[in-house]
């Protein structure tokens, strides 16, 4: 009597949480949608179950969503207390799901392993910047998701010690997986200088910051810095989605009687944000925090020089490749937008430096991290756990 086909290899099923595709424009919108296509294209001893509104758009950034490993699941937007407590536990069950991978916070009670990234602690360093509840909130639970996941993601070194220290965690159990930068998006050039035109900006003829429209961010000092420059001023572009309500900047820019001077765009798409970088003449970040600083690459790879804070995580994704200033001071960002704009030799410096620098941070290499880890997790990489054992997971 023949044997009939054995059983069918058992393979792990990943869920992704990508609610975060949905909300404003920010870096962990980009980090998701850049990091975990590589993911998966590189992990097919995998199955993975995503995780959004509307999944198909997901189609849209990147064709490897359109796996054979992947099911995209749609994911009705919810308060995060119903899509925590109730949506993704129910996903969980129903989907047959191995291991759960969120941003910030995992669900109380997962039904399965949880993998979290948590890209900055800044609620707990600089509580100063964010709304009480916000603070409140995370800090409950950000610590709670750290200490019960099986594997912790973060974005920067100053990041993952302020994880550990803050919450004791052991360093082996938190990876760094840097941010990088999409190279066929973000290039030099005068690419887009016609849509650049058409928003009423004239190539290398004004100077860029990007980031929420929010304190942290601190663009109140950089306009102070603007008015601090003796006419003709050079023009001043922020782009950025207005964040808790804030009115600050646009009270400053009348105060200081800059309309002429500055111009806020709110409304920039994926597709205007690379020309407008690039056809810029320089990039200013003067923020207060940050875990990483995407934007910083953004600039580099589009060959422009950057002025940047000295602070946080700025300084260790900077190295040499920017003007670093302190944030509170007026005067020296104004020195160095002054340096910027009337030394080509400093800004061809700056520019080169800015290519050598983007070369260190790269999506390919932080999936990789993130599909090891994975791997491992699962019994899957030589020196992993048995995988006999792979059923006992936390948080079942």
């Amino acid at each position: 009597m023949e044997n009939g086909p054995g059983p069918a290899a058992w393979r792990p099923r990943i869920g992704i949480d990508l609610h975060v595709v949905d909300g404003i424009y920010q870096g962990s919108r980009t980090h998701c949608l850049e990091l975990f296509p590589r993911v998966i294209a590189l992990t097919p001893e995998c199955d993975f179950v995503v995780l959004a509104s509307d999944p198909q758009s997901l189609l849209s950034f990147s064709e490897n969503f359109a796996l054979p490993n992947v099911a995209l699941v749609p994911m009705t937007k919810r308060p995060a207390s119903v899509r925590l407590l109730w949506q993704l536990p129910q996903i969980v069950r129903h989907c047959d799901v191995s291991l759960l991978h969120t941003q910030y916070i995992a669900p109380p009670v997962p039904f399965c392993a949880t993998a979290v990234t948590v890209h900055d602690i800044l609620f707990e360093s600089h509580r100063e910047y964010f709304e009480k509840s916000f603070v409140l909130r995370s800090r409950l639970l950000v610590p709670f998701s750290v200490r019960r996941s099986a594997a912790v993601f973060t974005v920067s070194d100053f990041s993952r010690r302020q994880i550990c220290d803050t919450y004791s965690i052991s360093a082996e159990k938190v990876h760094t997986i840097p941010n990088g930068v999409d190279c066929a998006r973000f290039f030099p050039g005068d690419a887009g200088c016609n849509a650049v035109r058409a928003s009423g900006l004239e190539r290398g003829g004004y100077f860029l910051t990007v980031g929420r429209l929010e304190p942290r961010k601190n663009h109140a000092t950089l306009l102070r810095a603007w008015a601090l420059l003796r006419a003709p001023r050079p023009l001043l572009v922020i782009v950025g989605q207005r964040h808790f309500l804030y009115h600050e900047a646009f009270d400053l820019i009348r105060t200081l009687r800059l309309e002429g001077n500055v111009v806020v765009l709110e409304q920039v798409s994926d597709m205007q944000l690379p020309a407008i970088y690039r056809n810029a003449k320089g990039f200013i970040y003067c923020s207060w925090a940050e875990g990483f600083g995407m934007p910083l690459l953004e600039a580099m790879a589009s060959g422009i020089p950057v002025v940047s804070s000295a602070n946080t995580a700025l300084s260790e994704v900077c190295g040499d490749a920017a003007l670093r200033v302190d944030p509170s001071n007026p005067s020296e960002i104004a020195n160095a937008i002054l340096a910027l704009d009337q030394k080509a030799g400093l800004r061809e410096k700056m520019i080169r430096h800015g290519f050598l620098r983007v070369k260190e941070f790269t999506w390919e290499k932080s999936a990789q991290t993130v599909r090891s880890v994975y791997l491992r997790h699962f019994g899957l990489l030589p020196g992993s756990r048995e995988a006999e054992n792979i059923g006992d997971l936390p948080g079942e």
